[in-house]
């Protein structure tokens, strides 16, 4: 697997970084749309960023429209996500999940097999991959909800003591 924390990312307001950046946190790297069904979900990654962020545990959102649900312009998602939902989590710019132009992130990430031993294409608007600090990748398919005991689980089972 290619080094996860090296693949160069850029956020929502168009500076350059990488997972390196959050080398020593537990991140839940989420797939967000604003106009999903799903959007109430961001909520609850709020809620996981206030409970878990001083631990050493952050949520990054990368908004994407391979589904045809996401707002046009960074701008548009960043006043979306902070006005309706109070995200304080890192965004990123919109990316691709699926063919040959996904981003090299998911490229990588989604070689991740699921609890059900699936791995592939990401299946729709907020799959869930939590990363530790030793680059061990966990997946959780769009409709596991972020407080879900799985992912509450492995977050708690990922931080320091």
């Amino acid at each position: 697997m290619t080094e996860l924390r090296n693949i160069p990312l850029t956020t929502i307001d168009g500076s350059e970084t990488t997972l390196a950046d959050y080398q020593d946190k537990v991140v839940l790297i989420v797939n967000v749309a604003s106009r999903c069904g799903l959007s109430p979900q961001y909520e609850q990654l709020e809620q996981l960023q206030k409970t878990y962020g001083d631990r050493g545990f952050t949520v990054l959102g990368f908004p994407s429209n391979q589904f045809l649900q996401e707002l046009g312009s960074e701008d548009a998602i960043k006043e979306y996500c902070t006005m309706t939902w109070g995200v304080t989590f890192p965004m990123f710019e919109k990316v691709k999940l699926n063919g040959k132009s996904a981003h090299p992130l998911y490229a990588e990430l989604k070689k991740t097999a699921d609890g059900a031993g699936k791995a592939g294409r990401v299946a729709w608007n907020f799959e869930k991959f939590l990363v530790t600090p030793g680059n061990e990748v966990k997946r959780f398919r769009p409709t596991v909800v972020p407080d879900d005991p799985a992912i509450v689980g492995a977050i708690e089972a990922a931080l320091p003591a």
